[in-house]
């Protein structure tokens, strides 16, 4: 697990395979050592950086929530829920959200979400997986990205890529990802102020105008998308990232598909299956 006290860059470099949270927040009880992403703000988006860059690697799930008989279900999933019998398992390299939710997707068209956080190493290991996807995919798939609500550091990393999307700007995804992780900023200050300072900054380095970047910083679109992804982080019981969402229907990962490439093959197995409804 990640501990206190070892530099971002460490902790951005551990080698694992996702970014997870615990259910629940840090306690002075806790074992020091250990910190969590709290669905509690701290007082200050300062004061949840650290708490945040340091995710456990293992995850607390609440009682009567995913059980060992949930988990037996994923197992012996009824065929139609499955894909034909051959390389993927149910249960094991994807598996079903029990009620299945409803997407946006269009008709004749499959729903793709990547649940991300952009201070997740993980997440920036798999970007270049995804990109290279997204210009073979098929035709019939929609992808979409769904920044994750955890904590207070979360959310601002929410706003600042919805931000982004309302001032049309995609090409600086990949620049705050290498900020973050290259660079080692962060792009969260000590309180929401200094936040929204460094986010500007690095905007109106990037050719965008202040008044422009304020514009979509407070319109509607973006608040109304993070009150999306909000509700799909609860929906989808997140609890760790990058985690990949199939038609509302399926989640999977890096560590259950085996690795990046065969992820994208279950992601194109399952999109297919979907599509054949």
């Amino acid at each position: 697990m990640y501990r206190r006290g070892l530099p971002l860059a460490l902790l951005l470099a551990a080698n694992v395979v996702a970014c997870a949270r615990d259910e629940a927040p840090a306690t002075a009880a806790s074992p020091p050592e250990v910190m969590a992403a709290s669905a509690e703000p701290p007082a200050t988006t300062g004061a949840a950086v650290e708490t945040a860059a340091a995710s456990q690697e293992s995850v607390t799930e609440p009682a009567g929530d995913r059980t060992d008989s949930a988990l037996e279900r994923f197992a012996a999933l009824p065929a139609a829920d499955q894909l034909p019998a051959g390389r993927w398992q149910a249960g094991k390299h994807y598996k079903p959200i029990v009620p299945a939710q409803p997407t946006d997707a269009g008709a004749g068209k499959v729903e793709v979400d990547e649940v991300f956080w952009y201070g997740c190493a993980h997440c920036y290991a798999l970007e270049p997986y995804l990109e290279s996807w997204q210009k073979n995919k098929a035709a019939y798939v929609e992808f979409v990205r769904v920044p994750v609500m955890w904590g207070p550091v979360h959310r601002a990393h929410a706003r600042f890529f919805y931000v982004i999307q309302a001032l049309n700007r995609p090409d600086l995804h990949n620049k705050v990802f290498e900020e973050i992780h290259q660079r080692g900023n962060m792009l969260v200050g000590r309180d929401d102020e200094s936040t929204k300072k460094m986010q500007f900054d690095f905007l109106e380095a990037n050719g965008l105008k202040e008044a422009d970047i304020q514009k979509a910083w407070d319109s509607f679109s973006v608040n109304s998308n993070l009150q999306r992804a909000d509700q799909l982080t609860r929906r989808y019981r997140v609890e760790a990232v990058p985690l990949i969402v199939v038609g509302g229907k399926y989640t999977t990962d890096v560590a259950a598909a085996g690795g990046q490439s065969e992820l994208l093959a279950v992601i194109n197995d399952l999109a297919a299956s979907e599509k054949r409804r």
